[in-house]
């Protein structure tokens, strides 16, 4: 009994080793083994590109979204700007349809049915080669765009992601460990890049060859991870481009941050699912490596979480080190449960900040795991709301 809930304790610990330390390791060393791509310079024309946009509800976000995708540094006779409505019942659609004059189209949705029904919606509305997709909420830099074409020159890619960078108040939010995050995450599909394909692309600004682009992707599934998935089912690759950067508004709250990681990872897990035949080594080699060892080796570690404490439950009769540790796992647990109560108007000291991200992101990617064994899938698709 004893070596099974040792078993239990570890395997949480041990998984994260893996994800999390084992794995970027064993990419340097892939990588190291590669020479560098040579850069990638201008094509001699640029190919016409449909930017997607879908919204709901982001009358006070839209006017100045397009005024920045008007802005970007890319031909403006090879753009094509598509703003899909997902049954707004604000201005946005109104606002939409001010800039018909400069080349942006509105799509509106009849009923709500979430992102990806809205950007199946659109397959029929591109015209552009590439397809580029966005968020009302992000801001992409104008010199930010040609690079992130550019990366389909290369003949063996299919998607191209950009490179998020988290942005926000630290000192007053209560979820500022999201920036840490972000930097690791994108680090490793710098890693992975030169190792091969990335396993997930940034849903905040990302590009996919038409061709690939499926229109009848599952509504209740996540499009821009799956995005990676279907360039390898085409035989593409799926890269990161460090300077196509993408800005980040962290979430307002810890609280909004822990309803968002649920949302994804649960999508994720059942993207994941539909797309399981890909996890094969023996049919897909580097890249079904790179898939377990980086979405479902993380995802395992807040399903093994709850074994570990039952594992110290089960030693603690026995053993005051696993009493010690149940009992400090209950209390750091409580103490990190705090930011997301915390004041809106009140600094949350950095510490404290810190572990809350860590106890929230937790707990949520737990509730993930439970939302998709019980079968509940998220009806619509609700835009996070950030900070800016």
């Amino acid at each position: 009994m004893n070596f099974f809930a040792l078993v239990l304790v570890a395997s949480p610990l041990a998984t994260f080793t893996y994800a999390y330390l084992a794995y970027p390791a064993l990419l340097r060393l892939i990588a190291s083994a590669r020479p560098r791509p040579k850069p990638l310079g201008d094509p001699s024309s640029w190919p016409l590109v449909t930017i997607t946009l879908p919204v709901y509800n982001e009358e006070h976000r839209l006017r100045r979204k397009l005024d920045e995708l008007l802005q970007l540094d890319y031909p403006a006779d090879r753009r094509h700007i598509l703003v899909i409505s997902d049954a707004s019942t604000d201005a946005t659609d109104a606002i939409a349809r001010e800039y018909a004059d400069r080349g942006v189209e509105l799509l509106r949705l009849g009923s709500r049915g979430g992102k990806s029904a809205a950007e199946n919606a659109a397959g029929a509305a591109l015209r552009g080669e590439i397809v580029v997709n966005s968020d009302a909420t992000v801001q992409v830099p104008p010199h930010a765009f040609k690079p992130l074409i550019r990366a389909f020159q290369d003949p063996t890619v299919g998607v191209a992601s950009g490179r998020d960078v988290s942005v926000g108040a630290v000192e007053k939010e209560a979820n500022g460990g999201e920036q840490g995050y972000v930097g690791y995450e994108m680090w490793v599909r710098a890693l992975e890049t030169r190792a091969g394909s990335i396993v997930g692309a940034s849903g905040c600004f990302y590009g996919i060859r038409r061709e690939i682009y499926d229109s009848a992707f599952p509504a209740e599934l996540s499009r821009d991870f799956a995005s990676a998935l279907m360039a390898r089912e085409n035989g593409y690759r799926a890269v990161s481009v460090d300077e196509a950067i993408c800005y980040v508004p962290r979430t307002k709250s810890l609280d909004s941050e822990f309803r968002r990681k649920i949302r994804t990872m649960a999508r994720g897990l059942e993207t994941m699912w539909f797309k399981r035949h890909l996890m094969n080594p023996f049919r897909h080699g580097f890249f079904a490596f790179a898939l377990l060892s980086h979405k479902l080796a993380r995802w395992l570690v807040y399903a093994t979480l709850p074994l570990a404490v039952v594992g110290l439950a089960l030693l603690a009769p026995s053993s005051r080190i696993a009493a010690s540790l149940l009992t400090l796992t209950i209390l750091t647990t409580l103490v990190g449960l705090l930011p997301l109560w915390w004041p809106s108007d009140r600094k949350v000291p950095r510490p404290l900040a810190l572990l809350g991200f860590i106890v929230a992101s937790n707990i949520a990617g737990i509730a993930a795991w439970l939302r998709v064994l019980r079968r509940e899938h998220t009806a619509f698709w609700e835009p996070t709301r950030r900070t800016a």
